[in-house]
């Protein structure tokens, strides 16, 4: 079937099968058929949507986002602030269909999706699939704060070829993905509660596009770090993996807790699946959390909650008494 795409919204693509539509909020009716078309061909009784298409131009928060009445006018007017991604979300949620979004894109973190969200009952969950350098971030960083272990610059560069790659040597749509990117130490080392060990942190993030490597990405990561008495040291990491097979499971995981979130009537966002994103949608009064073991913690958790299991604390007090 034919998508929805704006050349303007991801510059180094060129679609040649899309949608013709007077407004976005034509082109979210022809989704809405579409989706409700795929369903009855493929006799299916529930449907998930995941977001998994390429990185947009870097956008933010506008008054066209700010409540449903704002964003469907938005819709109607064509507003330069909706972005296609934003037009899935939308009519996925329309149709009370659970929606996670695989990039980094603003899609469905903004005021009005999360309205129609609670108002359709519908899960929500995202941002940008946590795969390679990042997955090892959030993997390495608990550990060095776990045993006070200073840091005072984290150096990141990626290789990567095929059309992810082609898509982010685009600046407007590497800075989606450097936003989503770089938030992970931060919240991970908390700096402003260790000043003195993580107060002066340089993070650096690159990307680099180069054709031959395909499918195939390379991260690579240098950390200078300091122990005791400020002694300086180093960690070099080079992780040579597949994007498409690091992110397949993960497709699968959402799609099945997606839809058991919604069947047991779960709505919003879901902060328990943050454990597959490299920028968790939260709660505004919330910060997001990325230390991995902590998300881990959450999804066990929440599915022994679901299952009516005793949770789990670790207090472990009762083998002992």
């Amino acid at each position: 079937m034919k998508g929805v795409f704006d050349k303007k919204y991801v510059k180094k693509l060129d679609g040649n099968w899309i949608k013709e539509g007077k407004s976005w909020y034509d082109l979210a009716e022809q989704l809405k058929e579409d989706i409700l078309r795929f369903k009855e061909e493929s006799n299916c009784s529930r449907l998930v949507v995941v977001w998994t298409a390429s990185t947009e131009i870097f956008m933010e928060t506008t008054d066209v986002h700010k409540d449903l009445a704002s964003f469907e006018k938005g819709l109607k007017e064509n507003s330069p602030d909706i972005a296609p991604s934003m037009v899935y979300a939308y009519a996925a949620l329309s149709l009370g269909i659970p929606f996670a979004n695989g990039a980094p894109n603003l899609t469905t973190d903004i005021p009005a999706l999360l309205e129609l969200s609670h108002k359709n009952n519908v899960p929500i969950a995202g941002k940008d699939f946590k795969t390679g350098q990042t997955l090892m971030k959030t993997i390495i960083a608990p550990g060095l704060k776990a045993r006070l272990i200073g840091l005072s610059g984290w150096f990141s560069t990626n290789i990567l070829g095929n059309r992810d790659g082609e898509v982010l040597d685009d600046p407007d749509s590497f800075k989606t993905k450097e936003v989503s990117k770089l938030s992970v130490l931060e919240h991970i080392l908390q700096p402003d509660r260790y000043p003195e060990l993580y107060g002066k942190l340089y993070h650096k993030v690159r990307i680099n596009y180069y054709p031959p490597r395909g499918d195939n990405k390379e991260g690579w990561d240098n950390l200078d770090i300091f122990g005791w008495l400020g002694y300086p040291m180093q960690i070099k990491i080079d992780f040579l993996c597949r994007d498409s097979i690091l992110a397949a499971p993960i497709v699968l995981d959402l799609a099945l807790f997606m839809d058991l979130a919604s069947r047991i009537g779960f709505r919003g966002i879901q902060e328990w699946l943050s454990f597959y994103f490299k920028s968790p949608m939260h709660a505004p009064e919330l910060y997001p959390e990325h230390d991995l073991f902590i998300q881990l913690m959450k999804l066990k958790n929440t599915l022994r909650f679901i299952q009516g299991e005793e949770l789990i604390t670790h207090l472990g007090q009762e083998y002992y008494d």
